[in-house]
This record gives C-alpha cells, sequence and structure tokens, in this order.
C-alpha cells in the first residue's frame, strides 16, 4: 500500500515539473515575441516617410519645379547631386532586412547635403525627412566619409615639376606673384565641448577646437589639407607636424627652382615660405609694396575658408557631434567646395570674394565676410620664432626690389597710400 502510495506521488511530481517547463517554454516564447514585436516598431509618422517625408515630396517639387531652389538648400544643381549620388551608392547602400526596408542612399545623401549646407540638426531634419534621429546619426559618417573617398581626386598635391609650373603661371596671371606655388593658412573649426580628454581641444581663446591647415591654388581651390590637430597644441608643433611641412624640409614636392609658398604673420619665414614685414617696425617704400603684393595672393587661402563656410553652413557655430565625424565634415567639404568649383558649378560672382578697385585704392571685402560664422575661427598666435635665416631674408627682400622696380604694376602705390 505505501508503495502505490509512493509511486502515485512521483508521478505527480513528475508531471509537475513537466507542467512547470512547459509553461516556462511558452513564457519565453511570448517575450519572443513580444521583443520581435518592439523591433519592429516604427512611430506612425515615420511609417508615412514616402507619402509625406522631404525626400518624396519637397525635394521632387523643388527639382521639377524651381532648380534654383534646390541648389540653394543643397549646395548643388539636380545633375550634380545625381551624379555624386551615381558614385556614392556602391559605398553606402544597404541590402532590406526581414525586419526592415534599408533606407535607399538617395535620402542618406540628401540628409547629408542638408545637414552640411544648413547646419540643421539632427531633430529638424529627422522631423523633415521622417526618419529617426538614431538612424541619421548611425549612417551620416559613413555618407561623409564616402562623399569624400570619391571625390578625394579634387584635392591633390602636384605630383610632377609640370604642375607646379602650371599652379605658378596662375598665380603669376592672376595675382602677379612670381614663382608662387599655393597660399597657406589655417584655421580653428570650433567644436562643442568634447566629452572626454576635453582639455586637449581647449585651445588659448577659450574655446574647443581642431585645426584644419591648407594649401589653396590661384582659383580658390585646396591642393592640400591637414586637420584634426587638437586646438590645446602650440601652434608652431600644428604646422610641423604636417606631412606637408615634412615634405617641403625634404625637399620630395617636386618642386620648381625658386618655388614659394605665402603665408600670414603666423608663418615663418624660410626661403619656401614668404610671410609679410612686421608692422611693428617702421617700413620702408618697397616693404609696404611688398607686403601689398604678397597681401594679394595669401588673401585667396582666406577666400576659400570663406566661400567654403559660407555654402557650408554647419561651420556657422562650433559643431556638435563626435570628433570623429567631425574630422569627416571637415574633409567632405573640402572635397565638395574643389569639385564644385572644378564642374562650374559655384564659379565667383565678383561680391563673394575680395576685390580691389585699383582707381581709388581700396579693397572691398567679399560678401562672405558678411556671412556669421562662428564655427570658424583664425590661428593668431606665431608658429615660430623669428629667427630667420639670412637667405631667407635675403630672398624676401629681393621680391621687394622686384616689385618696386621689373615687377612693379601700375596701381600699386595707390593701394597702399
Amino acid at each position: 500500500m505505501l508503495s502505490r502510495i509512493a509511486v502515485c506521488a512521483g508521478i505527480e511530481i513528475i508531471n509537475y515539473s513537466i507542467i512547470q517547463q512547459l509553461l516556462k517554454e511558452q513564457r519565453e516564447k511570448k517575450k519572443q515575441k513580444e521583443r520581435r514585436k518592439r523591433n519592429i516598431w516604427v512611430r506612425g509618422w515615420i511609417s508615412r516617410r514616402k507619402d509625406l517625408g522631404a525626400s518624396d515630396t519637397l525635394l521632387v517639387e523643388w527639382s521639377l519645379e524651381d532648380p534654383d531652389y534646390f541648389k540653394k538648400r543643397l549646395r548643388m544643381t539636380t545633375d550634380q547631386f545625381n551624379t555624386l549620388l551615381h558614385k556614392v551608392t556602391p559605398l553606402i547602400q544597404k541590402c532590406d532586412t526581414n525586419m526592415r526596408v534599408a533606407l535607399s542612399p538617395k535620402i542618406k545623401l540628401e540628409i547629408t547635403l542638408k545637414f552640411l549646407a544648413t547646419g540643421d540638426n539632427y531633430s529638424s531634419l529627422a522631423e523633415s525627412f521622417r526618419v529617426p534621429e538614431c538612424t541619421i546619426s548611425l549612417f551620416l559618417k559613413d555618407v561623409l566619409d564616402a562623399i569624400y573617398n570619391v571625390l578625394q581626386e579634387f584635392i591633390m598635391v602636384p605630383s610632377t615639376t609640370d604642375q607646379w609650373k602650371k599652379i605658378q603661371k596662375d598665380f603669376l596671371d592672376r595675382w602677379q606673384f612670381p614663382f608662387c606655388c599655393g597660399a597657406i593658412d589655417g584655421k580653428h573649426v570650433l567644436i562643442e565641448n568634447p566629452p572626454h580628454g576635453a582639455s586637449d581641444y581647449y585651445n588659448y581663446k577659450g574655446t574647443y577646437s581642431v585645426v584644419l591647415f591648407a594649401i589653396v591654388d590661384a582659383h580658390y581651390r585646396f591642393i592640400y589639407i591637414d586637420f584634426g590637430t587638437n586646438g590645446r597644441m602650440n601652434d608652431s608643433h600644428i604646422w610641423k607636424k604636417t606631412k606637408f611641412y615634412s615634405a617641403l624640409e625634404r625637399n620630395n614636392l617636386e618642386l620648381p627652382n625658386k618655388a614659394v609658398f605665402v603665408g600670414d604673420d603666423a608663418f615663418p619665414l624660410a626661403t619656401y615660405l614668404m610671410k609679410p614685414y612686421s608692422r611693428h617696425e617702421g617700413l620702408e617704400h618697397k616693404q609696404k609694396i611688398f607686403n601689398y603684393r604678397l597681401s594679394r595672393a595669401r588673401r585667396i587661402v582666406e577666400n576659400a575658408f570663406g566661400i567654403m563656410a559660407s555654402r557650408f553652413r554647419v561651420y556657422r557655430k562650433p559643431i556638435s557631434v563626435s570628433l570623429d565625424k567631425t574630422d569627416s565634415i571637415i574633409k567632405a567639404t573640402c572635397a565638395l567646395h574643389n569639385w564644385l568649383r572644378t564642374n562650374l558649378i559655384y564659379m565667383n560672382t565678383p561680391e563673394l570674394v575680395d576685390g580691389e578697385d585699383f582707381s581709388s585704392g581700396t579693397i572691398r571685402n567679399g560678401s562672405w565676410r558678411s556671412i556669421p560664422t562662428a564655427g570658424v575661427d583664425e590661428l593668431m598666435t606665431p608658429l615660430s620664432s623669428n629667427n630667420y635665416s639670412r637667405n631667407a631674408k635675403d630672398l624676401r627682400d629681393r621680391y621687394a626690389d622686384y616689385f618696386v622696380g621689373p615687377g612693379k604694376v601700375s596701381w600699386q602705390d595707390r593701394m597702399i597710400a
């Protein structure tokens, strides 16, 4: 009798265990089902992207009815947009999955270009294009890098002496400065307080920044860029850490004989780099003429920065994305700037860049200077000591003699009066 009772009890225990296991498995399946539902859940207003999002409504209307406004909002024509889209599509296209349909390369590029052109934040872009902010944050760097990768050929340091001579000829013809191979300058690109290592990016002006160095040809196009150095670093170290400086020092650039670059007071005088005579001392007439003539050539790089910053208004205020995205923004905008200029889409209007009135001896500021660009600032501290070599000083003096002699232009005296 007792053994029979024990057997029945054992059976009940086993049945109870089986039932509990089945219930547990059912609960797990229910949780997995709920989790899948949450994963594929989309806000209602985002799900109506195809019908109401800017990519399939406003941008289509602009391209068909108001192409000038399309160009104003994305900083390129519809033809240029389609060309760029064709170039970047293989790099940014994703496959659909069982969970969701991938965003098209077209809408990714539209959002990225509008971000660069207007400086809109993720929230504004999300509301306009009906794409979640987190999604925009995920693909933005990929698209920026893709833009640079397909356009980087438009930012190329000349590789032959003949290519350098072409730049020299352009500087002589357009700006009357012989043997000039480029104008050099640097800017602080302001960023919001980075979350880690913030002190490294805190510069002497009390803002956070990364530094962009550039060499520009006679047509306001970048031929070399160096970016990403933290703004706290001493400026002399910034210049000397660039690959371009190392190549200059080693004479590895295939430069023609007598080649020089032009820079402002912040740069060190060298046989390959001309800078103005110091205004802290009384200047002779020929030295004032030299400073004016050098300024004409050097302003090209200032104007190139200004044109880019006015075109891509992401530079109107400190950039508020991660440091790696900031680097991607800089290189993508530089590449786009060159590509658009090379393709004659954004050639200058006379008002855009600095100009001169030779009859009155006045300089007119380009319109880009009136556009707020709080996200870009000057490098103001000297890049080296004043211990120039005798050869560099002699070369600058020979330029000064040339500009008041055989290389004189008819209007120069009026410009320093």
